[in-house]
């Protein structure tokens, strides 16, 4: 019960700010907007907003987490709050820092998809894809693309985490081991399942032979 009341207090304050906020964008009073995240971000999560901003989504994550369990109703909340952060600099002309919110947003976003937990601020799955093709002009980082990997492989989308996985590999940022051990899970699949993600069975064993000849 008590958690119940925590989940629709959290939500009634998420909706009483984000519309606060969509109508201060639309006056393009974009710095109150800004000050009514953070405002909402210093009572809602009894932290200093500054230091919400400092910490990196896998820090903040950790730091929502107690005895192993995470918080992602707050989690996705500050993914919520950082996703209209980024349209907000995004419509100050502050792509720079639009950027920033985004990816925070995403990857926050991705580690609540990652974690199959239910949607509580906003559904993950769906906020994912719409914070990919928002992103979609950028080079993203190895650490969110490692979270891609894992998303894409948990929805199924063998073929963009096969995509994701050459581009961590062209990069150095994954050894070949992991990319051994993801042939490995696909081998695994039925022709059905293999073929519902965008893969046939030839393209996976072409996928290992490319990687044999790498020596791996």
């Amino acid at each position: 019960m008590f958690q119940r009341d925590y989940f629709m207090r959290m939500i009634e304050q998420m909706a009483g700010a984000i519309g606060q906020v969509i109508g201060l964008r639309e006056r393009k009073e974009h710095l109150e907007a800004l000050q009514v995240i953070d405002e909402l971000l210093d009572r809602q999560f009894r932290l200093n907003s500054r230091l919400i901003h400092s910490l990196s989504d896998k820090d903040l994550t950790e730091l929502l987490t107690t005895n192993g369990v995470t918080d992602f109703a707050s989690v996705q909340a500050i993914a919520v709050l950082f996703k209209e952060k980024g349209q907000i600099y995004e419509e100050k002309g502050e792509e720079g820092l639009s950027y920033i919110f985004r990816l925070k947003s995403l990857n926050l976003f991705l580690r609540a998809a990652v974690a199959e937990c239910d949607a509580i601020a906003a559904d993950p799955k769906q906020e994912v894809r719409l914070l990919l093709a928002m992103l979609e002009v950028y080079e993203l980082p190895p650490d969110t693309k490692r979270l891609l990997l894992e998303w894409y492989q948990l929805d199924g989308a063998y073929d963009q985490a096969e995509n994701v996985l050459y581009e961590l590999l062209e990069d150095e940022e994954i050894s070949a081991e992991e990319a051994v051990q993801f042939y490995t899970m696909l081998q695994w699949l039925s022709d059905d399942q293999l073929e519902n993600g965008g893969l046939s069975r030839e393209e996976v064993e072409e996928g290992i032979l490319e990687l044999q000849k790498q020596g791996v």
